[in-house]
């Protein structure tokens, strides 16, 4: 399954993508989702850490954190994820 997850800017778009990361046992980096504030994502990562990622409008967020808590879940892993401009596509399967 492929979502394309749009972002305010390409650096947010490169933000997500990085802090997607997929480790080498195909694992990703996000830990949980923290809170959603208007078009705006915390998430926390493994290593204890917490960042913010703003996409393009509620709608946005509220797609990605759905999309995204299966894997984080361990029901879906994800398998690419592509950056074009604001927006990051993500593959899971």
């Amino acid at each position: 399954m492929k979502k394309d997850i749009t972002c305010t800017d390409s650096y947010e778009a490169q933000k997500l993508a990085s802090l997607i990361y997929i480790k080498d046992d195909n694992e990703i980096f996000i830990n949980g989702i923290l809170e959603i504030i208007e078009n705006e994502i915390i998430i926390s990562l493994k290593d204890k850490s917490a960042h913010s990622i703003l996409f393009k409008d509620r709608f946005q967020a509220e797609s990605f954190a759905d999309f995204i808590q299966s894997v984080i879940d361990g029901t879906n892993k994800i398998t690419e994820t592509k950056v074009h401009e604001d927006i990051v596509e993500i593959t899971k399967k």
